[in-house]
């Protein structure tokens, strides 16, 4: 079994640290905010190169609470890419804003600048730069609308941990951004757990407040805020996991770049583009093929798990039907049936990505096989 995911092989090759962490936290019943959450917002900011990080409940919360700090007028535009989790839209519309879908890039799946373009308005206040698979957006061209027509730079960073753009790690360069810290995260915490960074000290003010029910010190609220709050047991584990990221970081690029020269010749499939200014984090390592049912069924029957993220576009679900951006000729309404993610983790040996390729070649010059 090649397997998609292995976080029970990542626990163990880490867990003398970790369990150390988990009964210091239990020891000092530290379980609400105190010295671990502290210490790995501190380990956080100084990794990603920001001034502020404000733990909260997960990564949802941290987009709805970034956009909700920036406090638009009801009824703003923000400007979201039509592939990814419905995280980086439902946040847009919980915050009494309007989404509005923008195509994304055919090789590297983040946002379309040419079509983000045509998508501005006088109401458009904001722009969600989706950093996905691991790989990050064009920033300087996002930097050059946002300035142009007063705009805000949401970074969502749930894929992208470690990502950088042109040496600066993702995270650090629009207004506000947002990490999630699901356990199937590059960097994942053993529940739920997010993050917001920014350099604007009013911002994450304004974040921790909303985060912890509109208060900085107990009882006394400036506004009604919510609950989100990252705890310290999640955080004590962060901490740890996060001296390892970049030695598994390391280890996903050594395996992409053996997808990359293995499968360069097989026609039948896109493979993913590596622009010359992203470093990426390869969270995800996705290709595009028509026959993406019959192989991801063959691969499966080979003993290799895969994913599919995501087969279908945002403006497709029923959730948005209001917006009646199905049947727009975007890229990512069509390419949602062809996309195919291939293990890729440090929990996997160089063996098993040569067994993928092998599998996948056999696939496509010999399709009888399938059979």
């Amino acid at each position: 079994m090649v397997k998609f995911l292995d976080l029970f092989s990542q626990y163990k090759s880490v867990q003398k640290s970790v369990d150390i962490a988990i009964k210091k936290v239990i020891e000092e019943s530290a379980f609400i905010g105190g010295k671990y959450v502290k210490e790995f917002e501190k380990d956080f900011s100084n990794y990603i190169g920001v001034d502020h990080c404000v733990g909260v409940g997960n990564g949802t919360d941290a987009l709805e609470i970034a956009i909700e700090s920036l406090n638009f007028p009801p009824g703003s535009e923000v400007i979201v890419p039509a592939n990814s989790f419905i995280a980086s839209s439902e946040a847009v519309t919980r915050t009494n804003n309007r989404v509005v879908f923008c195509d994304v890039d055919e090789d590297s799946y983040v946002i379309s600048i040419k079509d983000l373009k045509k998508r501005i308005t006088s109401k458009t206040k904001a722009i969600i730069a989706v950093h996905l698979y691991g790989h990050s957006c064009d920033m300087d061209a996002l930097g050059r609308l946002a300035s142009k027509f007063n705009l805000k730079i949401i970074e969502d960073c749930a894929q992208a941990h470690g990502t950088e753009y042109k040496g600066r790690k993702v995270g650090s360069i629009g207004d506000v951004s947002t990490f999630s810290f699901y356990p199937g995260k590059n960097l994942g915490a053993y529940g739920d757990g997010g993050a917001i960074t920014t350099n604007d000290k009013c911002l994450a003010d304004q974040c921790r407040k909303i985060s912890n029910h509109g208060r900085v010190e107990k009882y006394y609220h400036d506004f009604e805020g919510r609950n989100s709050r990252l705890d310290g047991i999640q955080a004590a584990i962060l901490s740890v996991k996060l001296k390892y990221l970049d030695i598994w970081l390391d280890r996903r690029m050594e395996i992409a770049d053996i997808y990359l020269k293995e499968l360069n010749d097989v026609s039948d499939i896109v493979l993913p583009t590596r622009r010359i200014w992203s470093k990426q984090a390869y969270h995800l390592f996705v290709i595009r093929t028509e026959k993406r049912s019959e192989l991801k069924q063959f691969l499966i029957d080979k003993g290799v798990q895969v994913g599919v993220h995501y087969p279908v576009s945002l403006p497709k679900l029923k959730a948005y039907d209001y917006l009646n951006q199905a049947n727009e000729k975007l890229f990512a309404n069509s390419s949602d049936s062809q996309l195919l993610s291939l293990p890729i983790g440090e929990h996997l040996s160089v063996d098993d990505i040569y067994k993928v390729t092998k599998l996948i070649k056999e696939f496509f010059e010999y399709p009888d096989t399938m059979l």
